[in-house]
């Protein structure tokens, strides 16, 4: 954790952790009182303050152990995909008002309807978020990688698991928190290491305090003297009684054998012990490019991130296709990095492509 007070509320900046006060920030960013600062509708920020401040909320959550200039040489993509509706991209060869180049003056009643349909099924179309795969490169290291794992609290835990050496790399143990993942590696961490698999110390010495009266109990009912039997069990039986007792009785039709199943405590040793702590149901989740296996502490890079029409594989507290997203996009266009030569390539963080 770079910052002492990262979870503040004067802020309110969400980042990857399962704290309840980084769910507050969350609630005050996407439905509280400073859910307004992002929305550029009615504002009277200039469009530099609003790409600084877009590029300001998604950074705090995307890769925010990253500095600023590594983030920008490294794991900022090369060709950042093109977020702008098509209309502001269409080609303006066409006539007066004529953003598809069609020249509607030229055209029949009939045609211009036409045309005018299809520019509405156009717009109306979903485009994909590819806005969000800007942080496709973030969601491929191995410290966010198991954090989406739900293995860590937060993604500093996650970093300080593989730099502590709890975490294997396909099989080896691995210590480098920057290693980019190549779609099929398989990550597993001790489990020892894993928080909520552990029982919280207040359980446990709840358990310690209970065992003595425990014991206590039970000893006080071994001392306790049995009780005598009855006069009629003391009487010596009669040899009649005695052959009647002797002899087994088979069961009638009409009786059912009944099976003794186990009590549901039977079942529970054989589940994985999952102690989660409070207030973390906005938190799990899994996504769809990761293969978790919780019984074996240990899950698979199925493939990188992608996106379609309506969806986006990447997690973030934003609209994957909304204002901030976008500005944040034209802030980074403006101020990407020169084109990284073959030798600055191999100077990089480690990049596993399969």
């Amino acid at each position: 954790m770079r910052d002492a007070n990262v979870l503040g509320h004067t802020r309110a900046l969400p980042r990857m952790s399962w704290s309840p006060h980084n769910l507050f920030n969350l609630i005050s960013r996407t439905v509280g009182k400073k859910a307004s600062e992002a929305r550029f509708n009615r504002t009277s920020q200039s469009l530099f303050q609003q790409r600084w401040l877009s590029k300001r909320l998604l950074r705090a959550y995307h890769g925010d152990h990253i500095p600023e200039k590594i983030f920008k040489r490294w794991y900022l993509p090369q060709t950042i995909p093109d977020v702008r509706p098509r209309k502001a991209t269409a080609n303006l060869r066409g006539g007066r008002n004529d953003d598809l180049g069609t020249d509607t003056w030229r055209m029949s009643r009939r045609a211009q309807e036409l045309e005018k349909a299809r520019r509405r099924d156009v717009e109306e179309q979903k485009l994909a978020p590819v806005g969000s795969l800007m942080w496709a490169e973030v969601e491929r290291r191995i410290d966010v990688f198991i954090f989406r794992c739900c293995f860590a609290h937060s993604v500093w835990e996650a970093r300080r698991l593989v730099v502590h050496g709890n975490v294997r790399l396909n099989g080896v143990l691995h210590q480098n928190a920057n290693t980019r993942l190549a779609p099929g590696d398989m990550v597993s961490v001790d489990p020892s290491a894993i928080r909520f698999l552990q029982k919280p110390p207040e359980l446990s010495s709840s358990e310690n305090t209970s065992s003595p009266s425990d014991s206590s109990t039970t000893s006080a009912s071994s001392e306790t003297p049995s009780t005598p039997p009855s006069s009629s069990a003391s009487s010596d039986p009669s040899p009649s009684s005695t052959s009647e007792a002797q002899s087994p009785t088979p069961p009638s039709p009409s009786q059912k054998t009944i099976t003794i199943t186990p009590t549901p405590s039977a079942y529970l040793t054989t589940l994985t012990p999952f102690h989660p702590p409070p207030y973390i149901s906005p938190f799990i989740f899994i996504p769809a490019y990761i293969e978790p296996s919780f019984a074996t502490c240990s899950a698979i890079y199925l493939r990188h991130p992608t996106a379609r029409s309506g969806y986006s594989e990447i997690a973030t507290p934003y609209e994957a296709d909304g204002e901030v997203m976008r500005s944040a996009w034209e802030w980074y266009v403006a101020t990407r990095p020169r084109m990284r030569s073959a030798r600055k390539l191999r100077e990089g963080p480690e990049n596993r492509v399969g």
